[in-house]
């Protein structure tokens, strides 16, 4: 996967354009039937090529956008708007926004989302808002989490497809983010009107799928951080290595050895979470795991090879700019004090039994 993604990427005039890359990618084949096996090849290649942002906009529509749809082309009729979407999405004509975290209540909260869908037999009619929606300002669909029932139950909820031109969509930027090529913005839905064919799976089903791709999301995620890691570590210690200091090079410093040490086992445990959610028997305690490594493990990794590089790490481009832009891993996917009260909450399983 990984040569596969650098020969799709060798044609391109800039790497820094996500629907650009994301044509590119597609072309090649790179989306169709892309199994959690692959990722790592993928996002880390990535990675290497392109700014945070860009890397953001493909994880998400790779980790869960796609399998959503693809769950309901693979059970769903032989055509109509969720497979036309999809099969433009797998080919690259089209980019996905996952459409989840809702304008009327904490992100990590979904059984709060205020976005609801009233459905008929023939028709339904979307109404809410989306905040903080990668590729919001890019996509040509947006699947929506929306609630077709009041109760705070994890059956009340539904994924709808949404053209992002659709009369009643209305969008919004994202200012001040360091997140450049992820089209951040906010989704306005005000009396959308679409055919009941836009609904993605069954009613009752949208928060179990969202809950069954999250786990795949928040592992692509720790694949994408882990190659983050080795990338970073390896571009500081070369640096180190030729950086005069006294009679000799700012690696042969003992108290830098050991700050650059340290960094080197924070990204080891990145990478150990990876391999253990991957032999995971519980993949939604171990996503939350892995979160939880991942946001806590790249920023020291960021932060301290920043603080050794010194002047440099702030130059344009540079290590602190970066670390600005991957402070959302520790929010993307589920923040990371939601994620230690879901930790909490299997406590007893966790010390008696490893779930992998």
């Amino acid at each position: 996967m990984a040569a596969r993604t650098e020969a799709a990427l060798r044609g391109l005039v800039t790497p820094a354009d996500a629907r650009a890359v994301w044509r590119a990618l597609g072309g090649h084949g790179l989306l169709r039937d892309l199994a959690p096996a692959e990722l790592p090849g993928l996002l880390g290649t990535l990675d290497a090529h392109c700014p945070v942002g860009v890397v953001l906009s493909v994880c998400v529509q790779v980790a869960s956008a796609l399998p959503v749809l693809r769950e309901q082309v693979d059970a769903g009729p032989e055509d109509g708007p969720v497979r036309a979407a999809y099969l433009d999405a797998v080919a690259g004509h089209a980019t996905l926004a996952l459409a989840a975290t809702d304008r009327d209540g904490a992100g990590s909260d979904l059984m709060e989302l205020g976005t609801t869908v009233r459905i008929d037999d023939r028709s339904l009619v979307l109404d809410g808002g989306k905040r903080w929606i990668t590729n919001a300002r890019t996509a040509a669909y947006a699947l929506v989490l929306a609630r077709h029932r009041p109760q705070r139950h994890f059956t009340s909820f539904v994924w709808v497809l949404v053209p992002t031109d659709a009369p009643g969509v209305r969008v919004s930027a994202t200012r001040g983010t360091p997140l450049s090529g992820a089209g951040l913005g906010d989704l306005h839905f005000d009396q959308v009107r679409l055919d009941r064919s836009y609904l993605v799976g069954r009613p009752g089903r949208g928060m179990v799928s969202f809950a069954r791709h999250i786990a795949t999301e928040r592992f692509a995620g720790g694949v994408w951080a882990a190659a983050m890691c080795r990338r970073v570590l390896a571009e500081t210690h070369r640096r180190l290595v030729e950086r005069p200091l006294g009679a000799g090079r700012a690696w042969d410093n003992p108290a830098i050895r050991e700050r650059f040490a340290r960094c080197v086992v924070e990204s080891w445990r990145i990478e150990v979470a990876c391999d253990a959610h991957r032999a995971s028997t519980e993949p939604l305690v171990t996503s939350m795991l892995l979160k939880v490594s991942v946001a806590q493990g790249l920023d020291v990794v960021l932060g301290e090879c920043a603080a050794l590089l010194g002047a440099e790490a702030y130059a344009e481009g540079g290590l602190a700019q970066l670390r600005a832009a991957a402070g959302m891993f520790a929010t993307a996917g589920g923040a990371t004090g939601a994620m230690l009260a879901g930790i909490a909450e299997h406590v007893p399983d966790l010390l008696r039994d490893r779930p992998w």
